[in-house]
């Protein structure tokens, strides 16, 4: 049995009794305050695992590319900086648009004077980026670092949440491998 409040009107003592009771909309109030947070953090969540599943596959065709600079495949070819480009684009096409790679190789005489710092892009007034990358694939014996970037788009989530870090809310994601050049 309910308790019943002790009003000097009952009228007003049974409908506030009424609202003491009643909790049909509870439900798809309390839903409005938790599906905002909720909805924001799954957005957070399929964001990062497609980001970071990105960087592995751009990550795995960087050490391809390498490996095809390592045994000497690429120079006895004689492949220009774009042929290199297409033979890297079959690795990557699945989740990226080739012609947005840049590929960037150079060759140092010994690892301690290797450069792998991730490059800055800069970008024209049309948004297009205009920096201009090195291709040497290198000799016997060489070190060769590989490089390649690629500006990935991402979605801003809800809260705040966000990877992109360039102009253009793109987030610049680089696979990067360095190699000694084997002997062919």
């Amino acid at each position: 049995m309910r308790p019943i409040l002790k009003f000097p009107n009952l009228r007003l003592a049974r409908t506030l009794s009424r609202f003491h009771v009643a909790d049909d909309g509870v439900t798809a109030i309390e839903f409005a305050f938790v599906a905002p947070i909720f909805i924001a953090l799954l957005i957070a969540i399929i964001q990062s695992m497609i980001f970071l599943f990105s960087q592995q596959v751009l990550q795995e065709a960087a050490t391809n590319a390498g490996r095809l600079i390592m045994t000497g495949q690429v120079q006895n070819s004689g492949l220009t900086q774009s042929q290199f480009q297409a033979d890297i684009c079959p690795m990557i096409s699945v989740l990226f648009t080739c012609g947005n790679l840049m590929v960037n190789v150079q060759t140092y005489d010994s690892y301690s004077d290797a450069n792998t710092t991730v490059p800055t892009l800069t970008y024209n007034a049309q948004g297009q980026v205009t920096n201009t990358w090195s291709y040497n694939p290198g000799a016997p014996g060489d070190i060769v670092v590989v490089q390649l970037i690629y500006p990935e788009p991402v979605v801003n989530g809800l809260l705040g949440f966000a990877f992109s870090d360039l102009q253009n809310g793109t987030a610049e994601m680089v696979g990067a491998t360095a190699i000694r050049v084997e002997p062919y």
